[in-house]
């Protein structure tokens, strides 16, 4: 699993930012290794802390950057 470098408290936040234009990277902080820049299907896990992995989004990449939210 891995995480958004901004701290989304939920799927619909994540979702307007990538809307909006943001740019969103994406990294894993286990020993799953690094993330193809390119992926499709990459499960994230959202909020990072104070109470984590209460909502979760399939994501696909383009050029190490969030582009569509499933």
């Amino acid at each position: 699993m891995a995480y958004t470098n901004v701290n989304f408290k939920t799927k619909k936040a994540l979702k307007e930012a990538v809307a909006a234009g943001q740019k969103i990277s994406v990294y894993n902080p286990g020993l799953g290794g690094p993330i193809d820049p390119n992926a499709k299907g990459v499960v994230i896990e959202m909020p990072h802390y104070p109470e984590p992995h209460r909502a979760y989004a399939q994501v696909d990449l383009k050029d190490g950057f969030v582009v569509k939210v499933k």
